[in-house]
Protein backbone atom coordinates (compact mmCIF):
# COMPACT_ATOMS: atom_id res chain seq x y z
CA UNK A 1 0.00 0.00 0.00
CA UNK A 2 1.28 3.44 -0.93
CA UNK A 3 2.26 5.90 1.76
CA UNK A 4 -0.23 8.68 2.32
CA UNK A 5 -0.24 11.77 4.50
CA UNK A 6 -2.86 13.74 6.36
CA UNK A 7 -2.92 17.52 6.31
CA UNK A 8 -1.62 17.43 9.90
CA UNK A 9 1.28 15.17 8.87
CA UNK A 10 2.39 17.64 6.20
CA UNK A 11 1.80 20.67 8.41
CA UNK A 12 4.02 19.18 11.10
CA UNK A 13 6.73 17.98 8.70
CA UNK A 14 7.04 21.31 6.90
CA UNK A 15 6.24 23.55 9.88
CA UNK A 16 3.18 25.05 8.17
CA UNK A 17 -0.34 25.76 9.24
CA UNK A 18 -3.11 23.61 7.84
CA UNK A 19 -4.56 26.84 6.49
CA UNK A 20 -1.41 27.40 4.39
CA UNK A 21 -1.65 23.88 3.00
CA UNK A 22 -5.32 24.42 2.11
CA UNK A 23 -4.30 27.68 0.38
CA UNK A 24 -1.74 25.80 -1.72
CA UNK A 25 -4.49 23.34 -2.54
CA UNK A 26 -6.80 26.20 -3.61
CA UNK A 27 -3.98 27.48 -5.86
CA UNK A 28 -3.87 24.08 -7.58
CA UNK A 29 -0.44 23.15 -6.24
CA UNK A 30 -1.77 20.17 -4.29
CA UNK A 31 -4.55 17.78 -5.25
CA UNK A 32 -5.35 15.47 -2.33
CA UNK A 33 -7.88 12.68 -2.56
CA UNK A 34 -10.93 12.91 -0.33
CA UNK A 35 -11.92 10.23 2.16
CA UNK A 36 -14.27 9.68 5.06
CA UNK A 37 -17.88 10.78 5.48
CA UNK A 38 -18.74 13.32 2.82
CA UNK A 39 -15.14 13.43 1.63
CA UNK A 40 -14.16 15.71 4.50
CA UNK A 41 -10.71 14.21 5.10
CA UNK A 42 -7.83 15.06 2.82
CA UNK A 43 -5.43 12.27 1.86
CA UNK A 44 -2.15 13.48 0.37
CA UNK A 45 0.02 11.29 -1.84
CA UNK A 46 3.82 11.20 -2.05
CA UNK A 47 3.36 13.31 -5.22
CA UNK A 48 1.51 15.99 -3.18
CA UNK A 49 4.28 15.90 -0.57
CA UNK A 50 6.92 16.41 -3.27
CA UNK A 51 4.90 19.24 -4.83
CA UNK A 52 4.62 20.91 -1.43
CA UNK A 53 8.37 20.58 -0.90
CA UNK A 54 9.05 22.11 -4.34
CA UNK A 55 6.53 24.89 -3.67
CA UNK A 56 8.29 25.83 -0.45
CA UNK A 57 11.67 25.73 -2.19
CA UNK A 58 10.37 28.05 -4.92
CA UNK A 59 8.94 30.35 -2.27
CA UNK A 60 12.34 30.51 -0.52
CA UNK A 61 13.83 31.52 -3.88
CA UNK A 62 11.31 34.37 -3.98
CA UNK A 63 9.22 33.01 -6.83
CA UNK A 64 5.51 33.71 -6.92
CA UNK A 65 3.13 30.82 -6.38
CA UNK A 66 2.02 31.15 -10.00
CA UNK A 67 5.63 30.80 -11.18
CA UNK A 68 6.13 27.87 -8.84
CA UNK A 69 2.98 26.18 -10.12
CA UNK A 70 3.98 26.67 -13.76
CA UNK A 71 7.36 25.07 -13.16
CA UNK A 72 6.09 22.25 -10.94
CA UNK A 73 3.29 21.45 -13.39
CA UNK A 74 5.88 21.00 -16.12
CA UNK A 75 7.34 18.08 -14.16
CA UNK A 76 4.06 16.22 -14.62
CA UNK A 77 4.52 16.38 -18.38
CA UNK A 78 6.57 13.96 -20.51
CA UNK A 79 10.09 13.12 -19.44
CA UNK A 80 11.80 15.63 -21.74
CA UNK A 81 13.38 17.91 -19.14
CA UNK A 82 14.73 20.41 -21.69
CA UNK A 83 11.63 22.64 -21.75
CA UNK A 84 11.32 22.39 -17.97
CA UNK A 85 14.88 23.48 -17.40
CA UNK A 86 14.62 26.31 -19.96
CA UNK A 87 11.48 27.61 -18.23
CA UNK A 88 13.14 27.31 -14.84
CA UNK A 89 16.22 29.18 -16.07
CA UNK A 90 14.07 31.94 -17.58
CA UNK A 91 12.15 32.38 -14.33
CA UNK A 92 15.36 32.38 -12.29
CA UNK A 93 17.00 34.92 -14.63
CA UNK A 94 14.02 37.27 -14.34
CA UNK A 95 13.98 36.86 -10.57
CA UNK A 96 17.75 37.43 -10.32
CA UNK A 97 17.38 40.64 -12.35
CA UNK A 98 14.62 41.82 -10.03
CA UNK A 99 16.73 41.06 -6.96
CA UNK A 100 19.74 42.86 -8.45
CA UNK A 101 17.58 45.93 -9.09
CA UNK A 102 16.28 45.79 -5.52
CA UNK A 103 19.84 45.45 -4.26
CA UNK A 104 20.94 48.49 -6.26
CA UNK A 105 18.02 50.46 -4.82
CA UNK A 106 18.96 49.35 -1.30
CA UNK A 107 22.61 50.29 -1.78
CA UNK A 108 21.58 53.74 -3.07
CA UNK A 109 19.21 54.16 -0.14
CA UNK A 110 21.89 53.08 2.33
CA UNK A 111 24.36 55.57 0.81
CA UNK A 112 21.76 58.32 1.20
CA UNK A 113 21.17 57.39 4.86
CA UNK A 114 24.93 57.47 5.49
CA UNK A 115 25.16 60.93 3.90
CA UNK A 116 22.33 62.26 6.08
CA UNK A 117 23.89 60.71 9.18
CA UNK A 118 27.21 62.39 8.41
CA UNK A 119 25.51 65.75 7.83
CA UNK A 120 23.49 65.41 11.04
CA UNK A 121 26.61 64.55 13.06
CA UNK A 122 28.43 67.59 11.62
CA UNK A 123 25.50 69.88 12.45
CA UNK A 124 25.20 68.40 15.95
CA UNK A 125 28.91 68.88 16.58
CA UNK A 126 28.66 72.54 15.44
CA UNK A 127 25.61 73.11 17.64
CA UNK A 128 27.30 71.58 20.70
CA UNK A 129 30.46 73.59 20.05
CA UNK A 130 28.43 76.83 19.72
CA UNK A 131 26.58 76.03 22.96
CA UNK A 132 29.87 75.50 24.82
CA UNK A 133 31.30 78.78 23.48
CA UNK A 134 28.32 80.90 24.57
Amino acid sequence: MATTYTISDLAKEFDLTTRAIRFYEDMGLLQPQRAGPGGRSRVYSPRDRTRLKLTLRAKRLGLSLTEAKDIIDMYDSPRDTGPQLKKFLAVLAAHRKELEEQMADLVANLDEVKTHEKEARTLLAKAEKARLVS
